[in-house]
């Protein structure tokens, strides 16, 4: 598994109210996307930062959603361009599941 977290600037602070409409247009987007376990939408308390983190099978999967088309969207839709970071997830603790994941 890898882990992506995605970030970008956003040109003037959100509350969670504005962050939770602008998400819910693009959640859709996501659901059921091949590869993508588990998405979650973040900002940050200062609400000057936003993005996403998420959860693929593998970076290939990963790979293939951020697109140069998906990265013109994310601009367009946040008005800065997206930071891109892939992390190594060896070992996940899942309490839903109780159970702990070795990649």
């Amino acid at each position: 598994m890898i882990i992506v977290m995605v970030t970008f600037q956003l040109p003037g602070a959100w509350d969670m109210e504005e962050a939770k409409k602008v998400f819910e247009t693009t959640a859709p987007k996501y659901f059921g996307r091949e590869g993508l376990i588990r998405k979650h939408y973040f900002l940050a308390e200062e609400g000057d930062r936003a993005g996403g983190i998420y959860l693929w099978d593998s970076k290939a999967y990963a790979e293939a959603c951020y697109t140069p088309e998906w990265k013109i969207m994310v601009t367009d839709k946040y008005g800065a361009p997206p930071n891109i970071q892939y992390l190594a997830s060896p070992v996940t603790v899942d309490n839903v599941a109780e159970q702990i994941q070795i990649s």
